[in-house]
Protein backbone atom coordinates (compact mmCIF):
# COMPACT_ATOMS: atom_id res chain seq x y z
CA UNK A 1 0.00 0.00 0.00
CA UNK A 2 1.02 3.16 -1.36
CA UNK A 3 2.46 6.17 1.88
CA UNK A 4 0.38 8.85 2.53
CA UNK A 5 1.64 11.96 1.55
CA UNK A 6 1.98 14.62 4.30
CA UNK A 7 -0.99 16.77 4.39
CA UNK A 8 1.30 20.04 4.08
CA UNK A 9 2.75 18.48 0.77
CA UNK A 10 -1.30 17.84 -0.27
CA UNK A 11 -2.34 21.55 0.10
CA UNK A 12 1.12 22.90 -1.28
CA UNK A 13 0.40 20.75 -4.67
CA UNK A 14 -3.52 21.62 -4.37
CA UNK A 15 -2.56 25.41 -3.98
CA UNK A 16 0.10 25.31 -7.13
CA UNK A 17 -2.75 23.90 -9.56
CA UNK A 18 -4.99 26.33 -8.90
CA UNK A 19 -5.18 28.75 -11.26
CA UNK A 20 -3.86 32.64 -10.37
CA UNK A 21 -6.31 35.55 -10.25
CA UNK A 22 -5.24 38.86 -10.67
CA UNK A 23 -6.00 40.98 -7.65
CA UNK A 24 -8.52 43.83 -8.82
CA UNK A 25 -9.83 47.15 -6.76
CA UNK A 26 -11.65 49.63 -7.28
CA UNK A 27 -8.71 51.91 -6.72
CA UNK A 28 -6.74 49.56 -9.65
CA UNK A 29 -4.94 51.87 -11.86
CA UNK A 30 -4.50 51.54 -15.72
CA UNK A 31 -1.36 52.22 -17.34
CA UNK A 32 -1.61 54.56 -20.90
CA UNK A 33 -0.35 56.48 -23.40
CA UNK A 34 3.15 58.35 -22.29
CA UNK A 35 3.20 56.68 -18.77
CA UNK A 36 0.35 58.09 -18.02
CA UNK A 37 -2.01 56.28 -15.50
CA UNK A 38 -5.86 56.48 -14.65
CA UNK A 39 -8.34 54.90 -12.23
CA UNK A 40 -10.41 51.92 -13.42
CA UNK A 41 -13.57 54.00 -13.01
CA UNK A 42 -11.76 57.04 -15.61
CA UNK A 43 -10.37 53.97 -17.54
CA UNK A 44 -14.05 52.65 -18.31
CA UNK A 45 -15.28 55.86 -19.16
CA UNK A 46 -13.13 55.82 -22.27
CA UNK A 47 -13.14 59.91 -22.29
CA UNK A 48 -9.67 61.00 -24.74
CA UNK A 49 -9.79 64.35 -22.89
CA UNK A 50 -9.22 62.72 -19.15
CA UNK A 51 -5.30 63.09 -19.42
CA UNK A 52 -4.66 62.50 -15.74
CA UNK A 53 -4.64 60.29 -12.85
CA UNK A 54 -6.54 62.65 -9.89
CA UNK A 55 -10.12 61.43 -9.45
CA UNK A 56 -12.46 63.24 -10.68
CA UNK A 57 -15.69 64.57 -8.54
CA UNK A 58 -18.72 62.79 -9.01
CA UNK A 59 -20.64 65.34 -10.96
CA UNK A 60 -17.69 65.83 -13.11
CA UNK A 61 -17.35 61.92 -13.71
CA UNK A 62 -21.05 62.21 -14.77
CA UNK A 63 -20.86 64.32 -17.01
CA UNK A 64 -17.15 62.90 -18.43
CA UNK A 65 -19.72 59.57 -19.02
CA UNK A 66 -22.21 62.16 -21.16
CA UNK A 67 -19.78 63.67 -23.42
CA UNK A 68 -17.21 60.38 -24.06
CA UNK A 69 -19.38 59.56 -26.92
CA UNK A 70 -19.96 63.00 -28.00
CA UNK A 71 -16.61 65.05 -27.56
CA UNK A 72 -13.45 64.19 -29.91
CA UNK A 73 -9.98 64.79 -29.47
CA UNK A 74 -6.95 66.22 -31.43
CA UNK A 75 -4.11 64.08 -30.95
CA UNK A 76 -1.91 66.90 -32.51
CA UNK A 77 -2.90 69.66 -30.69
CA UNK A 78 -3.10 70.97 -26.68
CA UNK A 79 -4.89 73.40 -24.97
CA UNK A 80 -4.92 74.12 -21.00
CA UNK A 81 -2.55 72.18 -18.93
CA UNK A 82 -1.32 69.60 -21.83
CA UNK A 83 -5.78 68.96 -22.33
CA UNK A 84 -6.12 67.48 -26.15
CA UNK A 85 -8.17 69.91 -28.16
CA UNK A 86 -11.43 68.76 -28.34
CA UNK A 87 -14.04 69.32 -30.63
CA UNK A 88 -18.76 69.15 -30.00
CA UNK A 89 -20.33 69.77 -33.21
CA UNK A 90 -18.74 72.42 -34.82
CA UNK A 91 -17.27 73.86 -32.25
CA UNK A 92 -13.56 73.18 -31.09
CA UNK A 93 -12.25 74.51 -27.64
CA UNK A 94 -8.96 76.35 -28.81
CA UNK A 95 -11.70 78.67 -31.24
CA UNK A 96 -13.35 79.83 -27.78
CA UNK A 97 -10.39 79.58 -25.26
CA UNK A 98 -10.89 81.82 -23.02
CA UNK A 99 -7.23 81.74 -21.11
CA UNK A 100 -5.75 83.04 -24.91
CA UNK A 101 -7.69 86.39 -24.33
CA UNK A 102 -6.51 89.38 -22.39
CA UNK A 103 -10.27 89.72 -20.92
CA UNK A 104 -10.63 88.31 -17.35
CA UNK A 105 -12.60 85.03 -17.48
CA UNK A 106 -16.00 86.64 -16.70
CA UNK A 107 -15.32 89.91 -18.88
CA UNK A 108 -14.27 87.21 -22.04
CA UNK A 109 -17.65 85.15 -21.02
CA UNK A 110 -20.03 87.93 -21.43
CA UNK A 111 -18.41 89.29 -24.66
CA UNK A 112 -18.00 85.96 -26.30
CA UNK A 113 -20.65 84.03 -25.32
CA UNK A 114 -23.82 86.71 -25.37
CA UNK A 115 -27.07 85.45 -26.56
CA UNK A 116 -29.16 86.95 -29.28
CA UNK A 117 -32.60 89.18 -28.89
CA UNK A 118 -34.80 88.19 -28.08
CA UNK A 119 -33.22 85.56 -26.13
CA UNK A 120 -35.34 82.42 -27.86
CA UNK A 121 -34.12 83.29 -30.98
CA UNK A 122 -30.61 82.21 -29.56
CA UNK A 123 -28.86 78.93 -31.51
CA UNK A 124 -29.35 76.62 -28.11
CA UNK A 125 -27.74 73.65 -30.39
CA UNK A 126 -24.22 76.02 -30.45
CA UNK A 127 -24.34 76.97 -27.04
CA UNK A 128 -24.50 73.26 -25.67
CA UNK A 129 -21.79 72.68 -28.23
CA UNK A 130 -19.48 75.75 -26.53
CA UNK A 131 -20.69 73.94 -23.13
CA UNK A 132 -19.80 70.78 -23.76
CA UNK A 133 -16.07 71.64 -24.82
CA UNK A 134 -15.27 73.70 -21.60
CA UNK A 135 -16.89 70.35 -19.57
CA UNK A 136 -14.52 68.20 -21.13
CA UNK A 137 -11.62 70.65 -20.93
CA UNK A 138 -12.32 71.36 -17.18
CA UNK A 139 -12.91 67.69 -16.53
CA UNK A 140 -9.62 66.81 -18.49
CA UNK A 141 -7.96 69.95 -15.97
CA UNK A 142 -9.40 68.38 -13.18
CA UNK A 143 -7.55 65.00 -14.10
CA UNK A 144 -3.91 66.38 -13.51
CA UNK A 145 -4.78 69.01 -10.75
CA UNK A 146 -4.37 72.07 -12.83
CA UNK A 147 -5.97 75.28 -12.53
CA UNK A 148 -9.38 75.74 -12.69
CA UNK A 149 -9.96 79.61 -13.89
CA UNK A 150 -12.09 77.65 -16.34
CA UNK A 151 -15.25 77.68 -14.19
CA UNK A 152 -15.96 81.09 -14.43
CA UNK A 153 -16.86 81.01 -18.23
CA UNK A 154 -18.01 77.61 -17.47
CA UNK A 155 -20.42 78.18 -15.52
CA UNK A 156 -21.71 80.57 -17.39
CA UNK A 157 -22.30 78.89 -20.69
CA UNK A 158 -24.28 76.74 -18.44
CA UNK A 159 -26.18 79.78 -17.03
CA UNK A 160 -27.18 80.74 -20.37
CA UNK A 161 -27.69 77.49 -21.88
CA UNK A 162 -30.18 77.60 -18.69
CA UNK A 163 -31.63 80.98 -19.98
CA UNK A 164 -32.10 80.11 -23.37
CA UNK A 165 -33.91 76.70 -22.45
CA UNK A 166 -36.19 78.56 -20.10
CA UNK A 167 -37.00 81.67 -22.91
CA UNK A 168 -37.71 78.92 -25.27
CA UNK A 169 -40.07 76.83 -23.36
CA UNK A 170 -38.42 74.46 -22.04
CA UNK A 171 -36.93 75.18 -18.86
CA UNK A 172 -34.44 72.62 -16.98
CA UNK A 173 -36.09 70.98 -14.10
CA UNK A 174 -33.02 70.02 -12.19
CA UNK A 175 -32.15 72.37 -8.88
CA UNK A 176 -28.51 72.73 -10.42
CA UNK A 177 -29.38 73.59 -13.46
CA UNK A 178 -31.65 76.26 -12.49
CA UNK A 179 -31.09 80.08 -13.60
CA UNK A 180 -30.51 81.30 -10.21
CA UNK A 181 -28.04 78.68 -9.34
CA UNK A 182 -25.99 78.89 -11.68
CA UNK A 183 -26.06 82.70 -11.29
CA UNK A 184 -25.00 82.26 -7.98
CA UNK A 185 -22.35 79.74 -9.38
CA UNK A 186 -20.76 82.26 -11.81
CA UNK A 187 -20.79 84.86 -8.66
CA UNK A 188 -19.89 82.44 -6.02
CA UNK A 189 -16.53 81.50 -8.29
CA UNK A 190 -15.83 85.24 -9.97
CA UNK A 191 -14.82 87.04 -6.48
CA UNK A 192 -12.01 88.96 -7.81
CA UNK A 193 -14.23 90.06 -11.05
CA UNK A 194 -15.42 94.07 -10.84
CA UNK A 195 -18.31 94.78 -9.55
CA UNK A 196 -19.80 96.06 -13.13
CA UNK A 197 -19.16 92.75 -14.58
CA UNK A 198 -21.23 90.90 -11.71
CA UNK A 199 -24.03 93.05 -11.95
CA UNK A 200 -24.48 92.37 -15.78
CA UNK A 201 -25.07 88.68 -14.51
CA UNK A 202 -27.09 89.45 -11.68
CA UNK A 203 -29.39 91.84 -14.85
CA UNK A 204 -29.40 88.54 -17.47
CA UNK A 205 -30.83 86.60 -15.00
CA UNK A 206 -34.23 88.59 -14.94
CA UNK A 207 -33.96 88.73 -18.62
CA UNK A 208 -35.61 85.25 -19.88
CA UNK A 209 -37.56 86.43 -22.75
Amino acid sequence: MRASLPLAAVLAGTAAAAPKIPFVTSSTVIPLRNGVVVSARQSAQNACFVIGSTTLPQETADIVDDLASTVTCDKTATTISGVPDVTSGSTTFSSIDFSQSKQTPLEFALSKFATASPLANSDLATFQDQLNVYQATEAGIRSVGGSLAIKVPKFFLEFQVSRIQTAQGNPPTAAGLQVDHLRDKVLKNAPKESQDLLDQVTQLATQLK
